[in-house]
Parts: C-alpha cells; structure tokens; sequence
C-alpha cells in the first residue's frame, strides 16, 4: 500500500493546483475528522454558551493574573 500512495502522490504533484486543492479536500473529508467550518462553528457555540454563563452569573471567574501565575508555575516544573 505505501507503494501505491507513493505513486498516487507522486502523479497528484502532476496536477495544476486548483486539481490538487480539489484532491486535498475530498481527502481530508474522507478522513472524516472535524473541518475548519466544523470546528469554528463548535467555538462559536462555545462562546455563545460562556458569554451566556456570564451575563447569568453562572460563570466561575478567575482573573487572569491568577491564569498566568498557574501557566507560569505549570512550565516552571
């Protein structure tokens, strides 16, 4: 099989550009992993719902000076 997906990418290189732009998106769909599209749409729920948790009070809060002492004291080990 590596053999074969040696070839095929070997003769992809052939193609003009918009072709293998092309080639690249049916393959990462056929991967089906999480696309662009998917993934900004999932953060933009994300910051729906928190932003939502804030306005109602609901959020837990931590300033951000406490934040980065915790980054800091984390690299720090």
């Amino acid at each position: 099989m590596v053999a074969l997906a040696e070839k095929v990418y070997e003769e992809a290189l052939d193609l003009p550009t918009d072709d293998r732009l092309k080639l690249i998106d049916k393959l990462l769909h056929s991967t089906n992993l999480p696309i662009q599209m998917d993934i900004d749409k999932a953060w933009a729920l994300e910051v729906e719902k928190r932003s939502k948790q804030i306005e109602e009070g609901t959020a837990k809060l931590i300033p951000g000076e406490e934040v980065f002492l915790k980054i800091k004291n984390r690299l720090a080990q």
